[in-house]
Parts: structure tokens; C-alpha cells; sequence
């Protein structure tokens, strides 16, 4: 079974899809790590990740990087997001992800492109998303409970510059799949988020389209 969870930045979907894996006994792969490891490989090469040649050598990234608790700064968050526009970076990790998916037994993918490049064969597909400003909110008390000083209105300033580049990019730009559940959790609790996340992807197992 694969099961493929796509949404914007700070929407919850990495919470629910490593709950779904928990559930059904899956591995996870949180594929936006790896755009967040090219991005801040592109940084400590002092590249530009603006700049499509620099971000593709940082493609080359050890797979210790995928361990640095620097890949979970919201400063690389934003450096992923520039990295993840040029086509030859996605190309790059391409088929680390669909090899990922498409192991024995089945896995769960959360990202960007999931649903619609990576795995568009998946079992259940899900669109996690909320309000910009329920996303930027949840940010801002995240970054704040790790003790980063930083206003709410910056963070959504970023929240609306990463929307922004992840839909609008060419290549695999951020869209909900035809077959993907919306799953809007603007108003709901992380419990009540994941719960309807599960029961979606149990009724797919159960009665597949």
C-alpha cells in the first residue's frame, strides 16, 4: 500500500503522515528533508540556491546531512523552497523518492508532488492544508516554544513566499491530486486531524476505487 500526503509548508502533513505509517506499519519518508538537505549542502558549498547549478551540485549531499538537526530550521526551510524550483534538483531526486514508494510492501511519502509526479499509482492520496494565517500561527508558537525570536508577521511573510514558489513553479508545482482527499484542518486539533486522516486511508484499503 502506498499512501501519498502532499500540502504547503507548516499544514501538518508530516505529523499525519508519519502517523498513517505508525498505524499501518509503513516506513516514511518525508521527502521535503531531502530539498531541505540540498538546499543547506547549497549553503555550506557558499552556493547560491537560487542559482540552478549551484543547488544541483548540492545534490550530491552525504546521507549524514539527512540527520543534522539544521535541516529543521526554518531558515532551511526557505533555502529548500528556492532549491526545489529548479528542474534539474527535482530530476536529481526523482527516483530516490519513486524507489522509496514503490518497495515491497508499500510505504507512506509526504511532500509537495507526491500524489500527482512521484507516486501518482497510490492507494490514498491526501491534500493536508489550512489557512495561511492558522499555518503561519502554528509556526510562530513552534519557533517560539524552541526559543527563535521572531515576529508573527515574518513568518507569514515566508509562509506566502513559499505558497508562492511552490505553486508557481513549472516543474511538479505544488497541486492537489484529481483523486486526493482535502483534508482542511484549520479548525481541528492535531487528534482530530489524524484520526480523519486514518479513517480515510482504512476506507481505501478497505473498498479501493
Amino acid at each position: 500500500m502506498i499512501v501519498a500526503v502532499d500540502g504547503p509548508t507548516a499544514s501538518g502533513k508530516g505529523t499525519i503522515a508519519r502517523a498513517i505509517a505508525d498505524h499501518f506499519g509503513l516506513p516514511v519518508l518525508d521527502t521535503g528533508l531531502l530539498y531541505r538537505a540540498v538546499g543547506y549542502q547549497t549553503q555550506l558549498n557558499h552556493g547560491d540556491p537560487d542559482n540552478a547549478a549551484d543547488a544541483l551540485a548540492a545534490c550530491d549531499f552525504p546521507d549524514s546531512l539527512l540527520g543534522d538537526p539544521a535541516l529543521r530550521y526554518e531558515s532551511t526551510g526557505s533555502l529548500a523552497s528556492r532549491a526545489s524550483v529548479h528542474p534539474a534538483v527535482r530530476a536529481a531526486l526523482f527516483q530516490r523518492q519513486v524507489d522509496f514508494a514503490n518497495q515491497p510492501g508499500g510505504a507512506v511519502l509526504d511532500g509537495r508532488d507526491i500524489g500527482t509526479v512521484i507516486a501518482p499509482h497510490a492507494d490514498a492520496k491526501l491534500f493536508v492544508t489550512a489557512s495561511a494565517e492558522e499555518r503561519a500561527r502554528r509556526r510562530h508558537a513552534e519557533m517560539h516554544g524552541r526559543g527563535v525570536e521572531v515576529s508573527y508577521e515574518a513568518v507569514l511573510a515566508d509562509i506566502h513566499a513559499r505558497d508562492a514558489r511552490d505553486t508557481g513553479r513549472a516543474d511538479a508545482p505544488l497541486l492537489r491530486a484529481d483523486d486526493a482527499m482535502l483534508l482542511d484542518n484549520s479548525g481541528m486539533s492535531v487528534a482530530d486531524g489524524i484520526a480523519a486522516a486514518i479513517a480515510f486511508v482504512d476506507e481505501k484499503v478497505r473498498r479501493p476505487s
